[in-house]
């Protein structure tokens, strides 16, 4: 019962949320843009939305548009360099998780020097302390999936040595965060399902973390009861707006509690996955692993297991789990799809181990080297 509560953004959410780009008060006057590589964005019309509301508020805008779905260290030091150069004192993502996370990072390195690597703790990371404090960031989500709208944490991959390490700090919260359902009705059921889980983990792994709290078993149990009712519903009709704005409000509360709470470390074992086949979407790699690691996990609390299955209207836990999985039609996808071979499996558990380490601490279960190996294992057919 010992905890810290500390939310800093200023959220707005709801169907048409966007519109209310052209009356807030934010006191910058240039924008950098930050958008994905896929070109989704433009081709949607949203990115022409944002800008057109950013001119009539006369703040001018330069767009970036390189962000990989698992965004890399190289294009934050561009795009950082980008923003210097137009003399940008803000930054706007627009996107999905990866987008707004480069986007964070790029508010980070438009105040500092050197590369964003130098500042990363963990890895090969130079673990120097960034003095420059981050520009503001506003945060628009596209997808119902990460939820880091809401919370100081960004995560980046560098792509030669195929590390991809979170991490965050109080400047890196978006001043602004606008969740608009609406922008998320283009969202194809494969990628609606991809970030549903993504979302459904957050708050799962925030509720059997030893770093819990009673807020964040709240906004836990909430998330995971709104995602099991309502993303089959979404992956079924991506129109319905019903749906969609539940599942964007149970993306913002799983991304609250990564803030208040903590993953653990079933994204460490994810992030070395997609480090090193950057093709795989975070949540499809999340998905393979959560059925070996949840079995793996299952007697270290079965309250909480138990509080879990409840909220998704079942007895089991895993169970319901494979059903959900099952539902948003997920359960065929396999680690061999996306070049993932068995002979990398200690070589991905020591990356797992090395860099995103911190989360095994707030893991419930002391995982050693021959554990990871062996749920990577169980997730490959």
């Amino acid at each position: 019962m010992n905890f810290q509560y500390y939310m800093p953004t200023r959220l707005i959410s709801g169907v048409g949320a966007v519109k209310n780009l052209n009356r807030i008060n934010f006191s910058g006057q240039r924008a950098l843009v930050v958008i994905g590589a896929s070109g989704a964005m433009k081709s949607s019309g949203y990115l022409d939305i944002v800008l057109e509301y950013l001119k009539g508020r006369g703040i001018g805008s330069v767009v970036y548009n390189k962000i990989l779905s698992n965004p890399i260290s190289d294009h934050v030091d561009e795009g950082a360099s980008l923003a210097r150069e137009n003399g940008c004192d803000f930054i706007l993502g627009l996107g999905g998780g990866s987008t707004i996370d480069s986007a964070k990072s790029i508010a980070l390195m438009g105040n500092n020097d050197g590369a964003y690597w130098d500042y990363i703790y963990g890895g090969t990371g130079g673990r120097k302390k960034a003095p420059g404090r981050a520009l503001p960031i506003m945060a628009i989500p596209t997808t119902a999936g990460t939820g880091t709208e809401v919370n100081p944490w960004t995560v980046i991959t560098k792509a030669d040595t195929h590390e991809k390490i979170g991490w965050g700090r109080d400047d890196l919260f978006p001043t602004l965060a606008i969740v608009d359902p609406q922008l998320m009705v283009s969202v194809p059921p494969k990628l609606t399902a991809y970030t549903g889980m993504d979302s459904f983990f957050h708050a799962a792994e925030a509720y059997l973390s030893k770093a819990r709290q009673p807020s964040s078993d709240v906004f836990a149990i909430e998330a995971i009861r709104l995602i099991s009712e309502n993303l089959p519903k979404a992956i079924r009709d991506g129109s319905d707006i019903e749906a969609r704005s539940k599942l964007a409000w149970a993306s913002t509360a799983a991304g609250m509690c990564e803030t208040l709470s903590s993953c653990i470390s079933q994204h460490s074992m994810e992030h070395a996955l997609s480090a090193f086949h950057p093709d795989l979407p975070h949540g499809a790699g999340l998905t393979m692993l959560s059925k070996a690691y949840f079995s793996f996990m299952a007697n270290a609390d079965s309250d909480r297991f138990n509080s879990m299955a409840g909220a998704m209207g079942g007895v089991s836990f895993v169970s319901a789990l494979e059903r959900l999985i099952d539902d948003v039609g997920l359960s065929g996808e396999k680690l061999s799809y996306y070049g993932v071979s068995p002979d990398e499996f200690p070589r991905l558990a020591d990356n797992a181990l090395a860099t995103m380490g911190t989360l095994f601490v707030n893991t419930p279960v002391k995982m050693e080297k021959e554990h990871v190996i062996s749920i990577y294992e169980k997730s490959y057919t």
